[in-house]
């Protein structure tokens, strides 16, 4: 079975200023979560896990496969994992953190190989590099704004089955979530 669908998520919300990280347990950590982030954590198992008969939204599917970036010498951020740590222990799917940051073009051959419908939860910065080794020539936005932890970039096999589309799907999880989605020619000058 070949990769249908491949989902990109940026991992949920980080600290800044005076707004500290956690791990799971409660204890202090810079490079985890902040509370808001693990409430968009649990929340993104009703977005791609929905109770039965519900059915995920539109250009949303249940997740085969999970990867989400690794701790290495170019990060020791335990978001990316953490952000998709619930919806992996609810379907039963170990996450792939074999890749870390620097390797979204090794991550994006494995997500277009593994099968059925791929999420994965990366740092935003090189979300961008990801979709250019998935579809080189775009149409997707250039940058991931640094504000924004509310979106899902999707890329679906093209009926052809010789390339990929791309769209964009708003999560509207958490107050404050935006109705919109990253124009295409976000940080382009």
């Amino acid at each position: 079975m070949s990769t249908t669908k491949i989902m990109l998520v940026r991992h949920a919300e980080k600290p800044v200023g005076n707004i500290a990280g956690v791990g799971p347990d409660g204890t202090a950590n810079a490079e985890d979560l902040i509370v808001q982030g693990w409430q968009r954590a649990g929340a993104l198992i009703g977005l791609f896990d929905p109770p039965p008969g519900k059915g995920c939204r539109t250009a949303l599917a249940t997740p085969q496969h999970l990867f989400a970036a690794g701790v290495g010498k170019h990060s020791e951020s335990l978001r990316p994992e953490h952000t998709i740590a619930p919806l992996s222990a609810k379907l039963g799917i170990e996450t792939d953190t074999q890749y870390l940051k620097g390797d979204e073009d090794k991550l994006a051959a494995a997500a277009m190989a593994a099968g059925g419908v791929v999420l994965v939860s990366w740092e935003h910065q090189n979300i961008p590099k990801i979709a250019e080794a998935i579809l080189p020539k775009g149409p997707y936005p250039r940058h991931w704004p640094e504000g924004r932890f509310d979106v899902v970039w999707v890329f679906d096999r093209t009926a052809s089955g010789a390339g990929w589309a791309f769209s964009q799907v708003p999560q509207l999880l958490l107050a404050g979530d935006q109705q919109g989605v990253i124009p295409l020619d976000a940080g382009e000058h």
